[in-house]
């Protein structure tokens, strides 16, 4: 489920920079939420169906998951922060501390730490991740650790791992199968992140939600790009450790990069093959020793 949504985010980003020609960034990223609400709302119905009913969220389940969805619109508004800064290599880079933060969150609110080994897996792939991601810039991200976009990426990070472990802390307060409290918990943050998200747009920038509905035709498949990425991360976050979830879903970058190298034919250093391999490496560490 993990490899099957990092997949699809990858498809909806591409699909939703094609959609940059004719919208404004704020824009583009609500199409995620205003397209992806209806799908969630029917596959909702569907499980439902199916299930003979849904999970009954408890009290604790509410703030849980709007923690979780505010948390995630944060951090995506401190990654872009982190760009406006004017060092976007920097604030990505520093974003990629998500892989520890999570264990470490993990740990703290959940009380589900990784073995000893785990977390050496984690800083690990932390480390082969940040590498990969910096190129031939590794000594300028290290004295790059004062800059303000490097803190504003590592806060992104730290609010990225704190949706994520609220997305299993919030499933697991329920009772069931794991799809239909996966599929309610998605459904909760995404009504909550479509109702702010259009809030601050009709506030900021009138003519965009407009805007939004005539893409339709283009749109909608990042509907259904995001709904099915979304719920597979939901989906095995209420399986399994959340740590073990976000450091898998790092794969996404070895697989773009052994894209690079055996279908585009593109060259690399010798550096970004030993990146990818400390990713592979730490993954194994923490899925099979975590």
């Amino acid at each position: 489920m993990t490899l099957a949504a990092a997949t699809f985010q990858v498809l909806r980003t591409a699909r939703q920079h094609q959609l940059r020609s004719d919208l404004t960034v704020a824009g583009a990223g609500f199409v995620r939420f205003v397209y992806g609400l209806p799908f969630a709302l029917a596959a909702l119905a569907g499980t439902a169906v199916v299930n003979g009913g849904l999970p009954s969220p408890p009290a604790n389940f509410w703030p849980i998951a709007v923690g979780a969805g505010i948390s995630q619109i944060l951090g995506t508004v401190a990654l872009l922060q982190s760009f406006e800064l004017r060092n976007f290599a920097l604030g990505n880079v520093y974003s990629k501390t998500e892989v520890v933060q999570v264990a470490l969150v993990s740990a703290l609110l959940l009380d589900e730490p990784l073995r000893p080994l785990g977390w050496l897996g984690a800083a690990v792939c932390m480390v082969g991740v940040i590498w990969l991601a910096a190129g031939d810039q590794v000594t300028t991200i290290a004295e790059g650790l004062v800059d303000p976009a490097a803190w504003m990426g590592a806060l992104a990070g730290g609010l990225f791992a704190l949706s994520a472990v609220g997305i299993r802390a919030a499933s697991t307060t329920m009772d069931g199968p794991a799809w239909p409290r996966a599929i309610v918990t998605l459904t909760a943050m995404l009504a909550l992140q479509t109702a702010i998200n259009g809030l601050l747009l009709v506030l900021m920038e009138p003519t965009t939600p407009l805007a939004v509905l005539r893409v339709w035709r283009l749109a909608w498949i990042v509907g259904v790009l995001s709904l099915c990425g979304s719920a597979g991360w939901a989906f095995a976050m209420t399986l399994t450790n959340a740590a073990k979830v976000r450091t898998l879903g790092q794969v996404e970058l070895v697989i773009a990069f052994a894209i690079s190298v055996l279908w585009l034919r593109e060259h690399h250093a010798r550096q970004e093959y030993l990146a990818s391999g400390l990713v592979v490496i730490g993954i194994a560490g923490v899925i099979g020793l975590g």
